[in-house]
C-alpha cells in the first residue's frame, strides 16, 4: 500500500448532498464521510484567523459539532462546502468574542507592526518579512477583515453584516491593513 493510497480523495458534490441528507437524518456514517472530506479546509480556515494551530484544533471541532447540531438547518440553496465555511468563520468569530480576545475593532495596535521579524539587516538586499507574521500582528479589525476579504474572498457587505459594521468600515479596514502590511514589508 502506498502513501498516496492512503490520502483521502476529495468526494464530489453530489456525494456531500446524499451525504449530508443522511446525516441529517442521523446517519453518523455520513456526517463521519463529510468530517474527513472537509475537516483539512475547516482546518485551514480556523489557522488563518487565529494564528495558533492548538487554538484551531479546538474550533474545528467546534465546527463540526456546530455542524452536526445545525444540519437540519442547511437548506441547500449552496454546496455544503460554502455552508460549512461560513459555520466555520461565525465559530471563530463567536469564540474570539467569548473568549474576550476582541478590542474596539478601531483600536490601534500599529506599534505591534515594529515587532515584525525581519532578516539580519533591512538595507541589505533580499531581506525578508515572513508575511504570516506581518499578518498575526495586524490590529485586530484589521486582520479580521484582510483575511476574511483577501483571503477567504468575502465581499464587503458580507464582511459587515459578520462584523456588525459597515460595508465602509470594511473597506476602510482594509485599506488600513493593505498599508500597513505594505509599510511592514517594504522595510
Amino acid at each position: 500500500m502506498t502513501a498516496a493510497s492512503l490520502e483521502p480523495t476529495p468526494l464530489p458534490v453530489a456525494t456531500d448532498a446524499s451525504d449530508v441528507a443522511l446525516a441529517a437524518s442521523g446517519d453518523r456514517r455520513a456526517f463521519e464521510r463529510l468530517y474527513h472530506s472537509h475537516v483539512n479546509r475547516v482546518f485551514a480556515i480556523c489557522v488563518r484567523m487565529v494564528h495558533d494551530r492548538s487554538h484551531a484544533e479546538e474550533l474545528t471541532q467546534d465546527v463540526f459539532v456546530r455542524a452536526w447540531d445545525k444540519l437540519s438547518l442547511f437548506r441547500g440553496d449552496s454546496a455544503f462546502g460554502t455552508w460549512l465555511h461560513r459555520l466555520a468563520v461565525n465559530v471563530v468569530l463567536n469564540a474570539r468574542k467569548t473568549d474576550g480576545r476582541t478590542r474596539s475593532r478601531f483600536e490601534d495596535d500599529g506599534d505591534l507592526i515594529d515587532q515584525l521579524p525581519q532578516g539580519a539587516s533591512t538595507s541589505a538586499p533580499g531581506a525578508s518579512i515572513d508575511l504570516e507574521a506581518a499578518i498575526a500582528l495586524l490590529p485586530r479589525g484589521a486582520k479580521k477583515v484582510f483575511v476574511l476579504h483577501d483571503v477567504e474572498g468575502y465581499k464587503h457587505e458580507e464582511i459587515a453584516e459578520m462584523l456588525g459594521i459597515t460595508a465602509g468600515g470594511s473597506k476602510a479596514q482594509l485599506h488600513r491593513a493593505r498599508h500597513l502590511l505594505r509599510e511592514a514589508l517594504n522595510r
